[in-house]
């Protein structure tokens, strides 16, 4: 679960990388549905075909030849939950930030997908330290939501002082103007059409210190997702549908390996979990690819529209999403694998991840910087509560009764 936890907090740091840097989300997320089902492939044929072959653990080729539909349909299910997730959240980092996205994704998941799992597994994890777990990330989350708040206000402290000390020195007319370029950036409506552009903040700051009014001022002119002047009840919306997508995903694939429905037919041994993982990853793949290629012409919040062969044209950036793919399918195949084995309640262990995302945030992308002492105490405080969050929801595994 531990290499599970990195992995899968660190893939959305990438994208979110990508989104700053002025990728657009529809090219991004093409290239990581590409590597992403090729990594269930790849546990498919390597970790599904080890050991022998029996009726009671057959081998994933053999698996795909048997009347198994039920536990497909659920494992599919389960894919399309996860796809339309991580899809929503792509969107969620640039309006409400990457660790309030995370927490409030991950909150979500735990208080949801964490009871109906442990419910689903016959209650084999211990539920007076299971449920503690899940209040410390409840915790957790209002914390996040506090930081998110006060590092907004911080913000706006910034862009409002450097409005104020620009007026002073050039007068009323250059401060509107600043003013209107802090809050009224437009993107071009077609990527086809889009022109390299150089923010002022950059023309004049060759590297600009993170957490500076300039700085904000000069990610928000080359990030491809406008998000300066936006609703912020749009960017919530987006991470609870992402949040309330990712509870229903964990569920679904525990419903498809263990068949606590009794839906198979006599004989027919359960799902194994690579080969569970295959088709979830299948479906994943499918919403991922029928979407994007839908918002290439048809983009949603504000983004320019693009075209498959703007896609095909578009390289830069290509080789860190088909990372983040691969990284993310990884991370997917180990969590199950720990499920399988010691409770898929235990296993949302992993939706600690944003602690792994903030530590990222922090490094790579300057957040929080120049913040006041009370969105540090915030902070310190949230990355605390989710690692004892993790610690718990780890003591409470056990090993899994034949069902």
């Amino acid at each position: 679960m531990g290499v599970s936890l990195v992995l899968l907090g660190t893939w959305p740091v990438v994208l979110a990388v990508l989104e700053r840097r002025g990728r657009l989300p529809q090219h991004t997320y093409l290239d990581y549905s590409i590597t992403n089902f090729l990594a269930a492939l790849l546990v498919a044929f390597t970790f599904g075909q080890i050991g022998a072959d029996t009726p009671e653990t057959p081998n994933f080729l053999t698996q795909l030849t048997q009347d198994n539909w039920p536990s497909i349909l659920f494992a599919m299910s389960g894919g399309v939950f996860n796809g339309l997730g991580t899809l929503a959240t792509q969107y969620g980092w640039a309006f409400v930030g990457l660790s309030v996205t995370e927490v409030m994704a991950s909150s979500l998941k735990v208080v949801i997908g964490t009871t109906l799992n442990y419910f689903l597994d016959g209650r084999i994890n211990k539920a007076e330290i299971l449920f503690p777990g899940v209040g410390c990330f409840l915790i957790a989350a209002c914390l996040g939501s506090l930081v998110h708040s006060s590092n907004a206000a911080d913000n706006q402290e910034k862009l409002s002082s450097a409005m104020v000390n620009h007026s002073n020195t050039n007068g009323d007319t250059e401060n509107e103007e600043l003013t209107k370029h802090l809050l009224e950036i437009e993107q071009p409506k077609d990527c086809e059409e889009q022109e390299p552009e150089v923010a002022p903040a950059a023309q004049a700051v060759e590297k600009l210190e993170a957490g500076t009014a300039d700085f904000l001022v000069d990610l928000e002119g080359k990030r491809s997702i406008k998000v300066l002047g936006s609703n912020t009840f749009l960017g919530l919306g987006i991470v609870t549908f992402a949040g309330v997508s990712y509870s229903l995903f964990s569920p679904a694939f525990n419903l498809a390996t263990n068949d606590q429905w009794h839906t198979l037919k006599g004989g027919v041994p359960h799902m194994v979990v690579y080969t569970a993982f295959f088709y979830f990853s299948l479906a994943c793949f499918a919403i991922g690819i029928a979407l994007n290629i839908w918002f290439l012409y048809h983009p949603m919040v504000g983004v320019p529209r693009s075209s498959l062969t703007a896609y095909l044209r578009d390289w830069k950036g290509r080789d860190l999403a088909l990372v983040a793919g691969m990284v993310c399918g990884l991370g997917n195949a180990f969590q199950f694998m720990a499920g399988q084995a010691a409770g898929y309640a235990a296993a949302d262990a992993v939706q600690a991840l944003p602690l792994v995302s903030t530590v990222w945030g922090i490094v790579l992308f300057g957040e929080y910087r120049r913040s006041s002492r009370r969105t540090y105490t915030l902070l310190g405080s949230m990355l605390f509560m989710f690692v004892v969050a993790m610690v718990i929801l780890m003591a409470s595994s056990a090993h899994r009764r034949p069902l």
